[in-house]
Formats: C-alpha cells, structure tokens, sequence
C-alpha cells in the first residue's frame, strides 16, 4: 500500500456555503466525484505548503492565511494508499477571482446540500460534519 499525505481546502464564504470540485470522468482517483480542493504533499513542503500549492494550481486562488482544522488518518483499499490528510480553512475573501483549472466543474453548497451529493465520500461527509459549527 503506498503512503501519501495530502493537504485540502475548505473555502467558505459569508453565508457558509462551500466551494466543492466535481472531478472530471477520467480522473485517475475519484472520477466523475465531487470533493474538496488540494491534493499530495509533494518533497519536503509542510502541509500548508501543498495547499497554498494546490490551490493555486486548481483555482488560481492565493490563500491568505490557511487555518488547520484537522488531520484525519484514511485508508482506502481500492486505490492502495494511505496516508495523513490535513484539512484547512479559510474564507474566500474575492469569488471573482476563482478560475476553476482542474476539475469538471465547482460550485458553492451548504454543507447539509453538499452532504446530500450521491458521489460524495463518507469521509467528505464526516469533514463536514465536523467543520460545520467552526467556520
């Protein structure tokens, strides 16, 4: 089983709504699901890092300053890997500058709507969960 850590971020605006990614048909993880933003801790970067790295790259959105919810340990036998996942916050200070660069499409959701999505994880859902009352 390959061990990968990952960072993702959970932009909320004034109304706590979420922003989620729906991936495209052939991503290699996850196809056609929605999620959160971010991806792999690369070398040697904190996890804050990765997801300043990973935001930008899919949102061409620079963070201000990420707050680390929690880290949350997951397995997932389908895809061979394991690891740390660090979840962050921040609110969204300009929607207008978002540009969606990976991913089929985005889209903002309150958290009981985006815990409704067919194709998003348990583990999404439990994220949510936990975040909902702290934002």
């Amino acid at each position: 089983m390959k061990h990968r850590n990952g960072a993702i971020i959970i932009l909320y605006d004034e109304e706590k709504k979420v922003l989620l990614q729906h991936r495209t048909d052939d991503a290699p993880r996850r196809p056609g699901c929605w999620g959160f933003f971010g991806g792999g801790i690369e070398g040697e970067e904190t996890p804050e890092e990765a997801v300043v790295r990973e935001t930008k790259e899919e949102l061409n959105y620079t963070l201000g300053k990420p707050k680390l919810m929690m880290d949350v340990e997951y397995k997932n036998e389908e895809a061979l890997r394991s690891g740390t996942l660090h979840i962050f916050t921040e609110k969204c200070r300009d929607k207008s500058s978002l540009k969606l660069q990976e991913g089929q499409d985005m889209r903002w959701y309150s958290i009981e709507d985006a815990k409704k999505i067919e194709t998003l994880s348990q583990l999404h859902i439990d994220i949510l969960d936990f975040v909902k009352d702290k934002i």
